[in-house]
C-alpha cells in the first residue's frame, strides 16, 4: 500500500508540522545525510532534542525512531515536545529515518521495509531488503546517534506504520533471533500481516526463549479490510497472550472508527505512553 493516495488527507497537518520542525533543519547537528554501505543509497536523517537537553548536560535521554521519517517525524516532533512540556511524556531524542524526498519514500519504503522477497501472490515487487536496512539502522545510524548525542543505549523504542509496521515486527523476530539488545520497546501500527503468506505469524513462537525485557505495542483500525488487517492483528494478538513470553509487554488495540491512515499518530502516543508507564 503506498501512501501517494492518502497525500490529500494530512496535507494540512503536514503543513502546520513542518513549521516546526524548520528550526532543526537549519542546523547541521539535527540535520544530515547518510551512505549506508548495508542498502546502498543515502539516508535523510532528522534530530530533535528534548528541550531540557541542554540544560542537563549530564543527563542521557532514551531514542525513538521512526521509520517513514518523511512523513511521520514533521507530526510526531512537535507532539512529543508538547508531551514533554506537559508531562504527558519523558524527554525523548527523536530520530526520523528519511529519505531524499517525499515521493522516493513512497517508492523505497517497499524496497527497505519487508523482508523476505514478496511472494506472486502478494502482488508486489519488493526483493527483501528488511534485513539490509535493518542492519543500516543498528549497525550504522544508531552509532551515530550514540556518538552524537547523550543516549541512553538500553532504551530505544522503534516505530512504524502499515509496511514500517511490518518492519518493527520483522526487527523484533530478527533481533531475538540474534540476542541482540538493539531496541527495547516496538510499536507497530496497522501491519501488513498478510506479507509474504504472513511471514510474521512465527514471532509468538520465536520469542519463546526470549529472556530480555520487550515492550510491544500493536494495533490496527476498526474500519480497515478485517481479512487482511483486522482480523490477522486479532490472531497474532490471541498467540502473543496464550504464549506468555517471558519478559515480553505486550499490548494490542484494535481502535473504534478508526482507518488504516487514521491509526498511526494515535499507536505511537498511547504506544509510548502504555509502554513506559509499566516499565
Amino acid at each position: 500500500m503506498t501512501f501517494q493516495r492518502f497525500i490529500p488527507i494530512w496535507t494540512i497537518i503536514l503543513l502546520t508540522a513542518c513549521s516546526a520542525t524548520e528550526k532543526n533543519k537549519d542546523s547541521d547537528d539535527l540535520h544530515f545525510t547518510q551512505y549506508s554501505e548495508s542498502v546502498k543509497d543515502t539516508f535523510y536523517i532528522d534530530i530533535q532534542l528534548p528541550k531540557e537537553y541542554q540544560e542537563n548536560p549530564d543527563k542521557k535521554y532514551p531514542t525513538v525512531v521512526f521509520v517513514d521519517g518523511n512523513f511521520y517525524f514533521p507530526m510526531m516532533a512537535p507532539i512529543l515536545h508538547q508531551y514533554e512540556n506537559t508531562g504527558l511524556l519523558e524527554p525523548f531524542i527523536v530520530v526520523g529515518v528519511g529519505y531524499k524526498s517525499f515521493k522516493a519514500m513512497d517508492s523505497l519504503r517497499v524496497r527497505d521495509y519487508l523482508f523476505p522477497k514478496a511472494l506472486p501472490s502478494d502482488e508486489l515487487k519488493a526483493d527483501g531488503g528488511g534485513l539490509n536496512f535493518y542492519n543500516y539502522i543498528t549497525k550504522e545510524l544508531l552509532p551515530r546517534i550514540d556518538s552524537d548525542f547523550r543516549t541512553d543505549q538500553i532504551d530505544r523504542t522503534l516505530l512504524g506504520h502499515s509496511f514500517g509496521g511490518y518492519f518493527v515486527l520483522f526487527s523484533l523476530l530478527n533481533q531475538s533471533a540474534k540476542q541482540t539488545n538493539d531496541f527495547k520497546y516496538f510499536i507497530s501500527a496497522s501491519p501488513t500481516l498478510w506479507y509474504n503468506n504472513f511471514y510474521l505469524d512465527k514471532l509468538p513462537e520465536r520469542l519463546l526463549t526470549n529472556e530480555k525485557k520487550l515492550g510491544l505495542f500493536l494495533s490496527v483500525g476498526e474500519l480497515e479490510d478485517s481479512t487482511w488487517s483486522v482480523d490477522p492483528v486479532k490472531k497474532l494478538t490471541v498467540e502473543f497472550q496464550n504464549k506468555a513470553i517471558r519478559g515480553l509487554d505486550f499490548k494490542s488495540r484494535i481502535y473504534n472508527h478508526l482507518d488504516h491512515m487514521d491509526v498511526a499518530i494515535l499507536t505511537f502516543t498511547k504506544g509510548l505512553q502504555e509502554l513506559r508507564t509499566s516499565k
